[in-house]
């Protein structure tokens, strides 16, 4: 990296690898693939965001704020959401000021070496906005400024930005309960169906979140069915992915704390779901209830078509106090240990065979990708592993879940990069450095006589292009 007072470059061998030789056929693999529109499948950028399509107010708005990335770290330091302008939602104040905000986070930019946030960041401020120099405290106020001209330009807005990154297709995560009047809108805007929703049922599925009973209040209005029994609440469930299907998804999305998939028999069923109306259900009856929907949610992708997107694993809002100040995105999510191999048997029994039902499965666990999922997802043609996720998307994490996952699975059993990030501006960043990553990977396969450059370019081309688009096509 080099900067002077009116520039600032990347190397542009970051994140390849050392090594003179392979580095040399890293940079032909990565000149094939490292300009591809990006096709970014698994996401949480608000569709609203599109729609409104205003300009970003100011570089703590678009950059600080909503990276939850970002925010952690500092917090981490000492600091509190509330003094990075997460709002709260017990009253208590929090910084409203986002040249103050901006200054804390240049204040302390040397905490992200050697993280991906970092990567993200310099990608994002050099490649993306042409900013002059890195942040420090010296030049918040300078870069801020920069920041407010440039974001204020047409070219800078949330549309303009995904033509500016090549953006093909862009998913959204959405609430089943969602009307989707905004993926409607922007499918008129645009002439098709370049931002997409995918349905997330969650909080319909676990008896235990704390707005089920709202939700299955407000599933019987949307959908038009009276939820009150548990065959009704399958079908309004059915037919909310048909409203979703003709907005344009292509898959459904499930974080659950376990992986468990086991049928409950419909007597059972019934019987908790009653229960839970009355709100007499308990933990045991939610965990069953949780895996028996999973079940049902792969039989009805076996019917209708929409890839089942699978990421358990996380403890979610692991510190209560964070959470009850600030929301559920800013409790601390913790990843947990998982297992696959059992979990997902009753599922993969029934449909692992069938040719129209697909599954994604991903993990904040790298210790199961060579002991669990790589050998599911290399015998189970309707299984697709995901890439890694989270806290998994670091340089060193991408290479170990090559090295842990190809020799069983082959890459053609992957299901290209996701990004999975609200963050908008992040989006090309996170795409270019799996790239970069899967570049030298396939290098040193080169150097090593285990493929040849051909091989490697069209394998680094459908990685980060066609895979993608294969996996979430949908097969009925």
């Amino acid at each position: 990296m080099t900067e002077d007072a009116n520039s600032w470059t990347l190397d542009p061998d970051r994140a390849l690898p050392a090594e003179p030789t392979a580095r040399a056929v890293a940079r032909e693999i990565y000149a094939a693939s490292g300009a591809l529109p990006i096709v970014s499948m698994h996401g949480h950028v608000d569709v609203d965001l599109f729609l409104d399509n205003q300009p970003f107010a100011n570089a703590s708005e678009l950059l600080v704020i909503p990276d939850h990335y970002l925010v952690r770290m500092l917090v981490s330091q000492g600091m509190t959401p509330a003094d990075l302008g997460v709002q709260t939602r017990d009253g208590t104040p929090f910084e409203t000021d986002p040249r103050e905000i901006w200054r804390r986070f240049c204040q302390n930019w040397k905490l992200f070496r050697g993280t991906p946030t970092r990567y993200w960041l310099e990608h994002e401020f050099a490649v993306v906005f042409g900013a002059p120099a890195p942040p420090s405290a010296q030049n918040a106020d300078e870069l801020y400024d920069f920041f407010l001209e440039t974001l204020a330009r047409d070219e800078f807005r949330p549309r303009a930005l995904l033509d500016r990154f090549n953006v093909e297709v862009l998913a959204t995560t959405d609430s089943a309960l969602s009307d989707l009047a905004a993926h409607r809108k922007l499918a008129e805007l645009d002439g098709g169906q370049r931002i997409v929703p995918t349905f997330r049922p969650d909080s319909l599925l676990q008896i235990n979140h704390r707005s089920w009973a709202d939700d299955v209040a407000r599933l019987s209005e949307v959908s038009g069915i009276d939820a009150g029994d548990f065959d009704s609440f399958l079908q309004a469930l059915r037919q909310r992915r048909d409203v979703f299907i003709a907005a344009g998804a292509r898959a459904t999305d499930h974080g659950h704390l376990s992986a468990d998939t086991t049928e409950l028999e419909p007597s059972q069923a019934r019987r908790i779901y009653a229960a839970a109306l009355r709100g007499e259900a308990d933990d045991a009856d939610a965990a069953a209830f949780a895996g028996g929907m999973l079940f049902e949610m792969a039989r009805m992708s076996a019917e209708d078509g929409l890839v089942m997107q699978l990421h358990p694993g996380v403890l979610r809002n692991h510190n209560s106090a964070v959470r009850q100040r600030y929301g559920a995105d800013a409790g601390f999510d913790i990843p947990v240990q998982i297992e696959f191999t059992r979990a997902l048997q009753p599922l993969l029994n029934s449909f692992g065979m069938n040719p129209d039902f697909r599954m994604i499965a991903f993990t904040t666990d790298e210790t199961v990708y060579s002991r669990e999922l790589a050998p599911l997802a290399g015998a189970y043609p309707a299984l697709r592993l995901g890439a890694p996720w989270w806290f998994l998307d670091s340089p060193e994490q991408m290479r170990r879940f090559r090295e842990s996952a190809v020799e069983t699975a082959g890459f053609y059993n992957t299901s290209g990069f996701v990004d999975d990030t609200r963050a908008l501006a992040s989006i090309p960043a996170r795409h270019d450095l799996s790239r970069r990553v899967d570049a030298g990977f396939l290098a040193r396969l080169v150097t090593e006589g285990r493929l040849d450059l051909a091989e490697a370019v069209e394998t680094a081309v459908d990685l980060a292009y066609n895979l993608p688009l294969l996996a979430y096509t949908q097969r009925a």
